[in-house]
């Protein structure tokens, strides 16, 4: 009796307080934040785009050889502050392009990404907020890197005798899609390397795709003299993201050879997003389907 009646009074097992609480998108954004920015390559990474950027800008504004300064149109003054804000694109892509790669590959190497996808069982909302993590803080530093180079390079331009204007709409869009194409490239780096789930693959494909096949397709037009060789190498992603900092001077007309594909800013960024689009979601489905 008097253990019925203890069993009747005993009160009922309250429940986890952690009960109820789901993890929201925002919540997975703080954590890949939070982890990103504790991560040393991505300080080494980023500190090499905006060294390396600013670093080329000055020396080719340096170096540039102008002859008749005082004759020259301010279209060419302009294309020269886009030049040399924009050069140091070809080397700073590659350590955002590896930043891309082992901001992914590095949990999966380490057994993080366990306890990431137990955070969220469904995984795509982690996979997502890496992301938009990602992209955000490299086209961040994108600006950061390119307008500074753009201040330099005005500066040694200035003291040169040469006027550029730096607030241009035709030097300003390229200025950002500088940082755009940066942003681009370490959204497909990250892409590769959720489907590679490896570093050193990762990087030598992304590597693969930004400097190997733009060379091979380059010479193969040239021994060939093929035509669609040439156009095929035009929807590389590097080449077709080119245009979006590419100098374009006002009321411009750019002469084409017949059968030959010319790409605009905003053709080009289409074709790299369709890249970045593809990538992305056989990388989603992938991370959606496999085992950890």
């Amino acid at each position: 009796m008097t253990t019925a009646t203890d069993t009747l009074n005993r009160p009922a097992p309250t429940g986890s307080p952690l009960d109820g609480i789901r993890l929201t998108f925002g919540g997975l954004l703080r954590s890949e934040w939070i982890k990103l920015r504790s991560l040393r390559s991505t300080v080494w990474c980023l500190g090499i785009v905006i060294v390396l950027a600013v670093g080329v800008a000055a020396a080719s504004a340096g170096l540039y050889h102008l002859e008749n300064i005082s004759a020259l149109p301010k279209d060419v003054a302009n294309g020269y502050v886009v030049s040399a804000a924009t050069i140091g694109l070809s080397f700073t892509q590659l350590a955002v392009a590896v930043l891309g790669v082992l901001v992914i590959s590095g949990e999966y190497a380490t057994g993080m990404i366990r306890s990431t996808y137990t955070a969220d069982p469904r995984r795509l909302g982690a996979y997502f907020a890496k992301f938009i993590v990602l992209a955000v803080v490299v086209f961040v530093v994108g600006v950061i890197s390119v307008g500074i180079s753009a201040i330099v390079g005005t500066v040694i331009f200035e003291g040169r005798g040469l006027h550029p204007d730096l607030f241009s709409s035709s030097v300003l869009f390229p200025l950002l899609g500088g940082a755009a194409y940066l942003t681009l490239i370490a959204m497909l780096a990250f892409a590769l390397g959720s489907i590679l789930r490896s570093s050193a693959g990762g990087i030598a494909t992304i590597l693969g795709f930004l400097l190997v096949l733009p060379v091979v397709a380059s010479l193969l037009a040239r021994l060939t003299q093929a035509t669609w060789v040439e156009n095929a190498a035009a929807f590389l992603p590097s080449e077709a993201g080119q245009h979006l900092y590419t100098y374009v001077p006002p009321n411009a007309h750019t002469v084409v050879a017949d059968g030959i594909v010319s790409l605009n800013a905003w053709q080009g960024g289409l074709v790299l997003l369709a890249w970045i689009a593809v990538a992305t979601v056989v990388g989603a489905i992938l991370t959606k389907r496999r085992d950890v």
